[in-house]
């Protein structure tokens, strides 16, 4: 575990990348090189329905700065900088897509043993403000987060969220949008590398009465292979396979079903990752 609390951002992270990641629904291939000088290359090309589109991403690290820079088939340049300890226990990550140079956004993280704070700001004339604060342990957490439009001068959202995290499990919740729905979630780990888990999440909307209660799990069939699925009260069912093919290359084969409208076509989605 980690000496401090973690962002806020970080609250219910775990039981969403569970319920989520990976779980793609169009067709995806990278490639991925580094040089000799430490320039890593990744090359994407993704199809989705009837249209494709790909990028390629150069990163260099040097010192305590990390660059990333991508330019895709739409012409569009992003570049994101970071910067680790210019002042101790910190991270500045500053970011811009052109051809929109409004785009640009500047970020500082800090960390603390007890406490992490963030401060995210759009460089633009009338630039939005997102603050965010986590108090705690790596055992125990609280945190909120803001958004602020300077140019109406009204708060954008405001969330809340606690988690408690155990070496074997994890559970959190979260009030967001401004108050409209709060969700709980927990994450038990079956296994000491944590391949194998199983969650639980139920979100509930007041402004609509609307309950969503969905579980999930992953497990690792053997070291090179993932199987995961998920299941909501909507009737809406989800599955993948992941195998790694050779070292740090990985297929992942993912489907969904609806099982109330079994006449519907299933979504499919393909994914290869190739690395050195």
């Amino acid at each position: 575990m980690s000496k401090g609390p973690g962002l806020f951002s970080d609250i219910g992270k775990k039981a969403k990348d569970l319920l989520t990641r990976d779980y793609i629904s169009d067709q995806k291939i990278s490639v991925s090189t580094y040089s000799d000088s430490g320039v890593a290359l990744t090359s994407t090309a993704v199809k989705k329905g009837g249209l494709s589109s790909g990028d390629v991403a150069a990163q260099y690290k040097y010192n305590n700065a990390l660059v990333d820079v991508k330019v895709d088939t739409e012409s569009n340049i992003s570049t994101t900088i970071t910067f680790t300890d210019i002042v101790p226990s910190s991270k500045t990550i500053a970011s811009v897509k052109l051809p929109d140079y409004n785009s640009g956004k500047l970020e500082v993280q800090y960390f603390h043993h007890h406490a992490s704070f963030t401060t995210a700001a759009a460089l633009s004339q009338s630039p939005a403000v997102d603050l965010s604060a986590t108090i705690g342990t790596p055992t125990f957490a609280i945190g909120a987060e803001a958004g602020y439009e300077t140019s109406s001068g009204k708060l954008t959202k405001y969330t809340a969220g606690i988690s408690v995290t155990k070496p074997d499990s994890s559970a959190s919740i979260i009030l967001g949008d401004k108050g409209d729905t709060i969700r709980a979630s927990y994450v038990h780990y079956l296994d000491l590398l944590k391949k194998s888990a199983a969650v639980a999440e139920i979100t509930r909307r007041f402004s609509t009465n609307e309950n969503t209660f969905t579980v999930g799990g992953s497990c690792a069939v053997d070291n090179l292979t993932v199987v995961k699925a998920k299941l909501n009260n909507h009737g809406k069912l989800g599955a993948l396979l992941q195998h790694e093919i050779m070292p740090k290359s990985v297929l992942t084969v993912s489907s969904e079903f609806d099982t109330k409208a079994l006449d519907k076509t299933p979504r499919f989605g393909l994914a290869l990752a190739l690395k050195p």
